[in-house]
């Protein structure tokens, strides 16, 4: 991957061909972009689809991918209202950069929030992708009701023991992916994975990306 610094962000980029048709831009963290070569292998070899894989680092995962502020779940960091700001890089100085006829936006966990957020603010993306998303964020699921989202394809999944989780809130996890999943109007997929929020991040990612790029 080449390893670039774009308005302030560090970024990582892979490209199969000069030409792709698609590029995929992904908002990681630390964990995630260690990850990033064995999701681009396993995307590589279980999609014939030509692509540009752009990752972008997230400083503050929960400010900077929040929707709205809300009150801290875990720890004692309440979420930010950061997700505009981050959209407004991604659509200002990731796309211009990286020209295609195609986008997908896709992430994990908060960053798959983001990505299924920013289904609903721009047409810019063909392709949304929310693997292990963070449907359980406080007025999510309203707030999907409400509103339509303008991707043409959705790809959702979760692990089947993400909804035992000891958190009041995040346990709901389960119902919200479902609820989810009846809410959108486009061609859509809801996969479930084995294990908890923290396996195979990687594989996961790349599940969806293969899916949505197919």
């Amino acid at each position: 991957m080449t390893q670039i610094e774009i308005a302030g962000r560090e970024v990582w980029a892979h490209q199969t061909t000069d030409k792709p048709e698609w590029v995929i831009i992904q908002p990681v963290d630390e964990h995630d972009q260690q990850g990033l070569d064995e999701e681009i292998a396993w995307l590589s070899s279980h999609s014939s689809a030509t692509f540009t894989l752009v990752a972008f680092s997230i400083g503050n995962w929960s400010a900077e991918l929040s929707p709205w502020k809300a009150p801290a779940v875990f720890g004692h960091e309440d979420f930010g209202e950061g997700a505009s700001e981050t959209l407004c890089y991604v659509l200002d100085e990731l796309v211009p950069r990286f020209k295609c006829s195609r986008y997908c936006l896709g992430g994990y966990s908060l960053a798959g929030l983001f990505a299924l957020w920013s289904g609903y603010q721009t047409d810019v993306f063909s392709s949304i992708v929310g693997a292990s998303p963070s449907v359980w964020f406080p007025k999510w699921i309203d707030f999907a009701a409400s509103h339509q989202i303008k991707a043409h394809r959705v790809y959702l999944s979760l692990g089947d023991k993400e909804a035992k989780a000891r958190n009041p809130v995040m346990a709901r996890v389960g119902e919200c992916i479902e609820r989810m999943h009846e809410l959108l109007d486009c061609e859509k997929i809801l996969e479930w994975n084995e294990g908890n929020h923290f396996k195979d991040n990687a594989l996961r990612t790349a599940k969806g990306l293969a899916w949505a790029i197919r």
